[in-house]
């Protein structure tokens, strides 16, 4: 299980300005709807903001505590 201190961490250290909102999906804390908001996101499009999570998250998802992410990405301007 992971939480969502934790997952925030691993964010904050690709992009240290996220605002990250965590929601368990399923009452198991390994499906999880994830929205970042940062400056990190600007000019880039929707695939390669959703890339840039999952490289952040990259350990939690190859060790199982995160199986399912549903993203919302969006740079300052567009939340």
């Amino acid at each position: 299980m992971i939480t969502p201190d934790v997952i925030t961490e691993y964010l904050r250290r690709t992009m240290p300005d996220a605002a990250v909102t965590v929601s368990d999906r399923t009452g198991t804390m390994d499906h999880l709807k994830v929205v970042v908001i940062s400056a990190a996101f600007g000019g880039k499009n929707l695939l390669d903001r959703h890339r840039m999570i999952y490289q952040a998250l990259d350990a939690p998802m190859k060790d199982g505590r995160i199986h399912a992410l549903e993203l919302t990405a969006k740079t300052i301007d567009e939340s």
